[in-house]
């Protein structure tokens, strides 16, 4: 879930092309799955349970905007980790920069709160890397991240994503390279 008592500051992260990835397996009773027609509910879900968005609709919303335009890419590359009882409790997205597809990004990471601390992070991390990598081949990947996500960014430098302090990458700035670093800093 987003830490907000630490101020706000968005900022990027790259893997640069020949970084090795480490595989992390998921615990036993989960699965990876890729979008289905309807997978939409699950990811405004997701989101929305670590406070990406105030509501389901808004989501919705924005999921329609952001990956509906592209909807024939949505089933090979929208991940999603199952329980046992088929829930989808994890998601992320081998996307790129929207309309260009110019540069590969890992895109809207989230594990349910009640499913953290497993794993499941490091693994669909990992997972929708590689398969950046069977789709895109070997080029520098970004993310986009908040301070407000600094337990995920532990984890995104375990995978080899490094905060960047490039201005901008395609559509996305980096608001304050140097503030992000800092808050950063003062977390224990």
């Amino acid at each position: 879930m987003l830490d907000k008592s630490v101020p706000y500051v968005g900022f990027l992260m790259v893997r640069k092309a020949g970084t090795s990835v480490p595989v992390y397996d998921l615990p036993d009773g989960y699965k990876f799955v890729l979008y289905k027609p309807g997978d939409e509910k699950s990811w405004a879900a997701i989101e929305t349970s670590v406070l990406e968005f105030e509501s389901g609709q808004d989501a919705l919303n924005y999921f329609d905007k952001e990956f509906l335009t592209y909807a024939s890419e949505l089933d090979t590359r929208c991940m999603f980790i199952e329980n046992e009882q088929g829930e989808k409790v994890a998601t992320s997205t081998a996307w790129w920069c929207c309309p260009e597809k110019c540069i590969p990004r890992l895109h809207w990471v989230a594990v349910k709160p009640d499913y953290q601390g497993l794993g499941l992070g490091k693994a669909i991390i990992s997972r929708v890397t590689q398969l950046m990598l069977e789709l895109e081949g070997d080029k520098d990947f970004f993310l986009h991240t908040q301070t407000w996500s600094h337990k995920a960014v532990k984890i995104y430098e375990k995978l080899g994503y490094n905060i960047s302090s490039e201005k901008k990458i395609c559509n996305d700035t980096n608001e304050a390279y140097e503030k992000a670093v800092k808050v950063l800093q003062g977390i224990k």
